[in-house]
């Protein structure tokens, strides 16, 4: 089967020997500041002193509120051409995106049934945004006078999805245009990284005016959220993850994983699967896969395979709605499971991005619920490595078994490597 080598992501690739310096530990290292700060503040200074820390949050949260509608405009225009690229190549597209589309529902159910089991966030008690509360922030009013509104979600994506469509329909003619909007998306997230600066500040207004609040309780409750998505994603990685790809290829996960070892280190190092792709790409040809079916599955699925990012966006979505003593009905449930269905296959690739998901599917149901954000923020670094390791196992994954259905693993190199009877040879990362 004669298959392109070309990725359909390879545009987005930095070029060879101008990677940029990350800087992105900074921030982490000053939101987990932030947020132990908060605490300390919170519970020294107790309810009536810490809440004149909440404008602080409030602001982080307009700030975001403002950029969900371009975020997600962008990122789900030149969505479609990523899949319409990915589509074009064939069975191996096909199939990675049809799987891509399952797992990471079902990835979001899951988040959906294990919130529901733990009821994260009840009695923190957060006070609900209001948008219109100028007059409520004393001499912050002038600042958030300057921050403009937001659009509505629910239009935003689908007008987007009626503009990637049509400029997928009328051909070559609709190329410069979508060439246009990847570079109107790269100035949008350059503001999203520049909002996300402002994240240590969000994090300790919020965190200082909730520990504040309910003291003790409010740890407890973000404690439980944490421990109940690692727990989650634990599970998922090896009952589900692990249950097909020994089904369909008789490999097994825990194997893999130590082989993927070193890609493990480096995402839990940087908080992002994106550190590793080089390498993932490298090891997946050297475990069997064909290098054109690596040059399809894997950039795509950085993309549009985020299993972890999905459970986080609908046990976080949960978490909030619980704390603002809003709990969501099952259709409520439903309706934010489809538009984090769309809306998570833009929060790849940039800082945040998956901050502006969880805003809009909240802002689309009860814009009110944008209160706990900034309690979300605090805690959404200690999340971060999860996400990541979970997104990367995925996607090795989902290389393995697009390869076996296109006749294009060798079995006997994958099981030879993963036994180590085939070594990786470490300098074949150059070659990516």
């Amino acid at each position: 089967m004669a298959l392109s080598e070309a990725t359909p992501l390879e545009a987005s690739q930095p070029p060879a020997g101008k990677r940029r310096k990350d800087r992105t530990h900074w921030l982490y290292i000053a939101v987990i500041a932030a947020v132990v700060l908060g605490i300390v503040v919170g519970l020294v200074m107790g309810k009536d002193a810490a809440t004149a820390f909440q404008p602080l949050g409030d602001l982080f949260i307009a700030l975001i509120k403002m950029i969900i509608a371009p975020v997600i405009f962008c990122t789900i225009v030149t969505g479609v051409g990523s899949i319409a690229k990915a589509a074009t190549v064939g069975k191996v597209g096909g199939l990675a995106l049809v799987y891509f589309l399952i797992m990471s529902t079902f990835a979001l159910v899951i988040g959906l049934v294990v919130g529901n089991l733990i009821h994260p966030g009840d009695h923190l008690k957060l006070s609900p945004y209001d948008p219109n509360k100028a007059s409520g922030h004393g001499a912050w009013d002038m600042i958030f006078d300057i921050i403009p509104g937001s659009l509505p979600v629910l239009p935003t994506l689908f007008v987007a999805l009626l503009v990637g469509f049509a400029l997928q329909s009328i051909g070559e003619r609709g190329k410069p245009i979508l060439d246009a909007m990847g570079r109107i998306q790269s100035v949008v997230l350059k503001i999203m990284t520049w909002i996300m600066w402002v994240a240590p500040i969000g994090a300790f207004g919020a965190i200082a005016a909730v520990v504040g609040k309910t003291g003790w309780g409010a740890i407890g409750s973000m404690l439980t959220l944490m421990g109940a998505f690692y727990l989650t994603c634990i599970i998922f990685i090896v009952v589900i993850l692990g249950t097909v790809l020994r089904t369909v290829t008789g490999l097994n996960i825990f194997k893999l994983m130590r082989y993927l070892g070193r890609e493990y280190l480096l995402i839990f190092s940087t908080s992002s699967s994106e550190s590793a792709l080089p390498r993932l790409m490298s090891k997946m040809e050297h475990a069997g896969v064909s290098k054109p079916v690596v040059g399809v599955v894997v950039p795509t699925g950085y993309s549009f395979n985020l299993d972890g990012t999905a459970i986080y966006l609908t046990m976080a979505a949960l978490f909030v709605a619980n704390a603002m003593g809003m709990p969501l009905n099952i259709g409520e449930q439903i309706a934010l499971l489809v538009v984090m269905i769309i809306a998570a296959k833009g929060a790849a690739g940039v800082s945040g991005a998956g901050l502006s998901t969880l805003a809009a599917g909240l802002d689309a149901h009860r814009p009110e619920m944008l209160g706990g954000m900034g309690v979300v923020v605090g805690i959404d670094k200690f999340m971060s490595e999860a996400r990541a390791l979970t997104n990367f196992t995925g996607n090795a994954v989902a290389t393995l078994l697009v390869g076996k259905w296109t006749g294009e693993l060798d079995v006997k190199q994958a099981k030879d490597t993963l036994d180590k009877r085939s070594l990786f040879d470490e300098t074949t990362v150059a070659e990516h």
